[in-house]
């Protein structure tokens, strides 16, 4: 592993939490450093500035904790305790205290890991019903999520494009690298011509389909212990979170197809678009898929560039980004 920054080293210590956990496991991704304690979570943002996230300073990072908690609650409160400062003494740091915050982490009870969904795939433990509950979940929360007149304009082709051209941009140094011309090339021609579908996106703003979503629905976020938990939604953004519905839909179709199961992905969307009867969103649904794998791909390409990360775990970051572009260019059609 690389070398991390003090504070990170500390917080691997069980001293430095109040529950004096025996030991402590550390999960990264590109925004996070995530410290398991087995009943309990820590997760910190790393102070990066990718553009369209903006984690860089102490005041950034106390607000979008906050807000990681706010926003996750809609869907799981239970999981979501709340925002705690961690303090510097000298050398030392601890969880709360006397001092000044120099840090501030969202605190989280632990679920079942080995239960998330991408895990119970890898083990073939998902049955077509545990995608019916999933359905249920969303159709219900889709309905009770806010929608207004400042949401609905991101249902609109020119912030729909906005997003996909920054996809573009932002990938464009992957080039030969996680990607290749062709695919960049095919993708975004693809793109650009389905957003010419003025009409379609209009229906779809003047239904009210553009809701507060979750903004990131892929199965690592999903859990089935005593309910099913869906978890970890956008927080830093909210252009990414504010989509229509079929966007949020088509991400976790998305996300079975990567793990071989285009069957449980047909059965979700099947069962979505009954629960709710928008059958709209089937016209939707191949050019969402794309822009979600697209997006993935781009997300894991970004990992490539962060010096917290091994050579070791790179060489499978770049093995996953280009199965996520290869996936996208499968949608194009």
């Amino acid at each position: 592993m690389a070398q991390l920054p003090p504070l990170v080293q500390a917080l691997l210590e069980g001293k430095t939490y109040p529950e004096q956990p025996e030991s402590v496991d550390l999960v990264q991704t590109q925004m996070s450093f995530v410290f398991l304690l087995g009943d309990f979570v820590y997760k910190i943002k790393k102070p990066v500035n990718f553009g369209f996230l903006d984690f860089s300073t102490l005041e950034k990072r106390r607000y979008y904790c906050q807000q990681e908690v706010t926003l996750n609650r809609r869907l799981n409160p239970e999981m979501y305790i709340g925002v705690v400062e961690i303090i510097q003494n000298g050398d030392n740091f601890s969880i709360g205290g006397p001092g000044e915050p120099v840090e501030y982490a969202v605190k989280m009870r632990q679920i079942p890991l080995e239960r998330t969904l991408d895990r119970i795939l890898a083990t073939g433990e998902v049955v077509p019903e545990m995608l019916d509950k999933v359905a249920q979940k969303l159709v219900d929360f889709h309905q009770s999520s806010e929608s207004n007149a400042k949401i609905s304009k991101y249902g609109d082709v020119t912030a729909i494009t906005q997003n996909t051209d920054e996809n573009f941009s932002q990938t464009q140094q992957y080039i030969d690298r996680s990607l290749s011309q062709e695919p960049y090339d095919t993708i975004k021609a693809y793109t650009n011509s389905f957003l010419k579908n003025g009409q379609l996106f209009r229906r779809r703003v003047e239904e009210g389909k553009i809701k507060d979503c979750h903004g990131d629905l892929h199965s690592a976020h999903i859990c089935f212990g005593d309910k099913v938990y869906i978890f970890d939604c956008i927080e830093f953004n909210d252009r990414f979170r504010y989509s229509d519905v079929a966007s949020e839909i088509a991400f976790l179709a998305m996300d079975l197809d990567f793990h071989g199961r285009l069957d449980l992905s047909k059965h979700f969307v099947d069962a979505y678009v009954y629960i709710s009867g928008d059958r709209e969103l089937l016209q939707l649904l191949d050019f969402y898929k794309c822009y979600r794998a697209y997006v993935r791909g781009k997300v894991e390409s970004f990992k490539l560039d962060d010096p917290h990360i091994s050579d070791e775990e790179k060489k499978e970051v770049l093995n996953v980004a280009r199965r996520y572009f290869t996936l996208a260019d499968s949608y194009v059609s």
